[in-house]
């Protein structure tokens, strides 16, 4: 495959039927009303020269290369600013233009390094392209007189260099920085010929509020700013368009190689949920998958205290099923288990709980993604029928109020996020609902019309208190309830209750009342209001209670079923919802339906060719309770580290080290690999072929862009093992696994590879009804029928802070760093978190005595943990926040076993805690050391 060039159109696209009647140089052409010359010329087929002009990009018009000659009109008009009129014609290469445009590129080429041959963009240089395209043979001013050739470069930034020798002062960087990724952060200082791109006053990139999106690489159409990667190893020559494996928005990129090796990966235009944007990590932290702690042979050993022995796969896989078999025949068929992951594709999941069904012969499958959004499938299949979010990214763009309830888009999401900040920058309000202050709340051009400050695990108390205001004040859509909705009258007299008001749950959720009322009728009275929320919502012992009242709410008023509204669960992980869709739960097979349902598991019976339990099985937390009570047995965990990221992991070691047989299958020997018996090599994104599904329920294509470091697929290493182990399980190709998957799910019934492939994604449900995908949920009516209004009380969580515990502990996300750290800690995003680090608030830290930097110990009535206090007041007094990235950390030995009544979600958020002052070293020597390691730093 060669290299993928994406068409550039020089301007955005308009909205609206093409209407208007143009002629480009004798060809007619139609274009909706407001279209760029430059547009009309391109879509006409005819490419007007430009520099400061792309598509992804409102015109700017600074370069003057662009000028074309339009009858009727005197002089030379920038084609990129000048709209289309009904009946124009345009001449793009008349004699006086032609010259115009030479002038101008001799201008830039007398104060640029004649340095092609050797530079790193040589090839893939706009400024190279554009002086052949105008036609320029020579430079008559000459390269005596003042210039810019010798500006110091910036080479702060770990993955690209900024060389401003180079830059032609086109302002695209700042504008993307600004329009795309929406931080602001550059800038042109001084002015004629003094102008030059500024990161900030004196700041080097990596000391500005820059986050690396590498939309200012993207946008710059010289080397000015280029990939370090470019640098060192030259312009790739082939692409392959794949999904980025970080975070649930699944972005779309171009990989971009030189031989067989990645040189970047490059944001997709035709990418559905990114359009043409990324982040630091999708954009950049690609390393991993070439690291050098990446293990590529099969180990196995028969006690944890004893050395790895690399083997072959065969014995390996031998080894499972043998090991597998023994513990059934000794503790019976339900002693062993699994657990998939939401960071391996649709098909890798459902072999996965396919070997667990079919070749262990129970239900003792469960997934990650049970541990951050259980409560979305739970609480959304109550009240509307259907276990996802309702809208599409796009849809935020006609959202008049946004409501971001437990989330921190610009961390978590970051390209969502800028998607979302692009809208409120057009005039959309804003609502944060947390107890942190995230960026969200005041940043560049975006500010919160109210920030609801919550004390943890009180987010029913200010969702029914929200609820209470549009019930009591007459702000109800009463067409739509009547209409789509059951059980509207017992929940509305429940939420009118007087203690449901916001002056009664002021002493609850520590959120004033007036707050509460203003925040409720912006929702209410807004002609398009979305909800977006994340695990601080879910991750809380009432998660499925909170899922359900802002479900509640969004029916109330009417904010389901259209663009700009609905409810919208924020993803942690890539496939987070693909897992969930594929049953990884113990009680449901694909599509969400219950194992106890007879005709949805006859399905399934007559297609495997077994008959399947309709019991539910075990889920993680009950299979670690009886691994400690000695009838669980073997567990084989597929590309997860619970002991890491489950919480009370005293208690997950306890469990671990209890099994006789625990298979670990990732990239790395992580911390659950201390305790495996057998360490299964994984494949990296880089390596899959397959799909993720986001968290808009978009199926995006995973392709291959290598073969397997390993020499195996992981999808045909689980299929090999429920071979040995009696259940013959085989497959080609990853698209025979889809086929199966739509042929057992109606939700998946029109998804195969070749569609895929056809139209780039397709979000569920797709079927005979919807057979290019579903964008927006619930649009006529609910998936179950009439949406159901659950009464939703307030119980406060066990977990109470006491004299012993005073503070409240609730974690997050940062932007550099994914998860529990294993890829992101390999690759130089360690430059900007190279450790966890606790916020307090200063007047918590004052009464401890302690100061910024200071290192503390952090504990709870489970475990504690040692890291570096960061005095901010961001947090509230009263509360706590830390990431849980690092191992060394460890942030999840604090945390609790409590769990979400309904699906035993953890309770992540809410963990009382006592903060002291620590030995001034502690672990941070032994993390900076840790850090320096993984990222390859002497």
């Amino acid at each position: 495959m060669s290299l993928i060039k994406e068409p550039d159109f020089g301007t955005p696209e308009r909205p609206g039927e093409a209407t208007v009647s143009v002629e480009v140089d004798g060809m007619p052409v139609k274009v909706p009303e407001g279209t760029s010359v430059m547009r009309a010329a391109a879509l006409a087929g005819i490419d007007i020269p430009k520099l400061c002009a792309t598509d992804s990009l409102e015109p700017f018009g600074s370069c003057r290369l662009c000028v074309v000659e339009i009858d009727g009109r005197r002089g030379t008009p920038a084609s990129c600013t000048t709209p289309v009129t009904d009946s124009m014609v345009v001449r793009t290469q008349t004699p006086k233009v032609e010259k115009l445009r030479q002038n101008v590129m001799e201008l830039y080429i007398s104060d640029h390094p004649l340095d092609c041959l050797t530079c790193s963009a040589n090839g893939d240089c706009e400024l190279q392209d554009m002086a052949g395209v105008v036609g320029l043979r020579q430079v008559r001013y000459g390269y005596e007189g003042e210039n810019h050739l010798d500006a110091a470069p910036d080479l702060s930034n770990p993955y690209f260099d900024f060389e401003p020798a180079k830059c032609i002062s086109c302002s695209r960087c700042v504008r993307a920085c600004g329009e795309v990724q929406g931080t602001f952060a550059l800038t042109i200082e001084g002015r004629g010929f003094d102008s030059k791109v500024s990161p900030g006053a004196g700041e080097s990139f990596m000391d500005s509020e820059c986050v690396s999106c590498g939309a200012c690489v993207q946008a710059c159409p010289t080397a000015t700013l280029q990939e370090r990667s470019v640098v060192e190893l030259g312009m790739p020559s082939r692409s392959v368009v794949t999904t980025c494996a970080y975070c649930g928005v699944g972005c779309s990129f171009k990989a971009e190689l030189r031989g067989d090796e990645l040189v970047r990966m490059v944001p997709y235009k035709d990418g559905g949920a990114n359009e043409g944007h990324s982040c630091v990590k999708g954009r950049f932290a690609f390393g991993y998958a070439t690291h050098p702690d990446r293990v590529l042979k099969p180990m196995v050993r028969e006690r944890i205290t004893d050395p790895w022995r690399e083997v072959e796969w065969d014995e390996a896989i031998q080894t499972v099923a043998r090991k597998m078999r023994t513990i059934q025949e000794t503790y019976g068929p339900s002693s062993v288990g699994a657990i998939s992951s939401s960071r391996c594709t649709n098909e890798e999941v459902y072999v996965v709980q396919k070997m667990v069904r079919a070749a262990f012969g129970n239900n003792n499958i469960d997934t990650c993604a049970r541990v951050c959004h259980s409560p979305t499938g739970y609480g959304l299949k109550q009240t509307f029928g259907e276990s996802a979010g309702t809208q599409d990214f796009r849809s935020v763009s006609k959202a008049d109020l946004i409501m971001v309830i437990g989330a921190n888009p610009t961390d978590g999401h970051p390209v969502f996020g800028s998607r979302m900040k692009r809208r409120l920058r057009e005039g959309a309000q804003l609502v944060v609902v947390d107890p942190r202050r995230i960026d969200l709340v005041r940043s560049p051009h975006v500010e919160a019309a109210h920030h609801l400050q919550l004390k943890p695990s009180t987010n029913v108390a200010v969702i029914n208190a929200m609820a209470h205001v549009v019930v009591t004040e007459g702000l109800v859509d009463r067409s739509f309830v009547d209409e789509r909705c059951e059980g509207f009258d017992a929940w509305a007299e429940f939420v009118a209750l007087p203690e449901n008001s916001p002056e009664a749950t002021e002493a609850i959720t520590g959120v004033p009342a007036a707050e509460v009322r203003a925040s409720a009728r912006l929702y209410a009275t807004a002609p398009n209001a979305a909800i977006y929320y994340g695990l601080g919502v879910t991750e809380h012992s009432q998660g499925s209670t909170m899922v359900m009242g802002m479900a509640n709410l969004a029916m109330a008023c009417g904010n389901i079923g259209r663009d700009g509204v609905g409810v919208n669960p924020l993803r942690g992980q890539n496939n987070v919802q693909g897992s969930c869709d594929m049953g990884s739960f113990p009680h449901e097979l694909t599509g969400y339906r219950h194992v106890s349902d007879d005709a949805v598991r006859t399905v399934f019976e007559e297609l495997w060719g077994r008959s399947l339990l309709p019991e539910p099985g075990l889920r993680i937390p009950n299979m670690f309770d009886a691994a400690i009570d000695g009838s669980f047995r073997g567990l084989f965990v597929h590309g997860e580290d619970i002991a890491q990221s489950d919480p009370n992991l005293q208690h997950v070691s306890a469990a671990l080290e209890a099994m006789d047989l625990v298979v670990v299958q990732d990239l790395f020997l992580n911390e659950t690999a201390k305790f495996a018996h057998v360490f299964l090599p994984g494949a990296s994104f880089l390596e899959k072929d397959g799909t993720f599904t986001n968290a808009e329920r978009r199926i995006n294509r995973v392709r291959a862009v290598m073969k397997p470091k390993t020499g195996k697929h992981e999808w045909q290493i689980v299929s090999e093992i429920a071979t040995a182990m009696g259940y013959p399980m085989s497959y080609d190709h990853p698209g025979q696994i889809m086929s199966e998957i739509a042929q057992v799910t109606p939700t998946f019934k029109g998804v195969s590879f070749e569609l895929l492939d056809e139209l780039g994604s397709v979000q569920w449900p797709c079927n005979d009804e919807a057979p290019e995908g579903t964008p927006t949920m619930h649009v006529d009516g609910f998936v179950r029928g009439k949406g159901k209004f659950a009464v939703t009380a307030y119980v406060p969580t066990d977990e109470r802070t006491t004299s012993r515990f005073p503070l409240v502990l609730t974690t997050g996300r940062i932007l550099s760093q994914y998860n529990v750290g294993a890829q992101t800690r390999r690759t130089g995003n360690v430059a900007w978190h190279a450790e966890d680090v606790l916020e307090l608030h200063p007047l918590d830290a004052e009464n401890r005595g302690i100061t910024d930097g200071d290192m503390v110990s952090l504990a709870s009535r489970v475990g504690g943990t040692t890291l570096r206090a960061r005095v901010s007041d961001r947090m509230p007094p009263g509360v706590v926040y830390t990431t849980f990235h690092h191992p060394v950390t460890g942030a999840n030995v604090v945390t609790t076993e409590n769990s979400d009544w309904a699906t035993n979600c953890p309770e992540y958020k809410v963990t009382a805690v006592q903060v002291a002052l620590a030995h001034p070293l502690g672990r941070h020597a032994t993390e900076s050391s840790e850090t320096d390691r993984l990222a390859g730093v002497d």
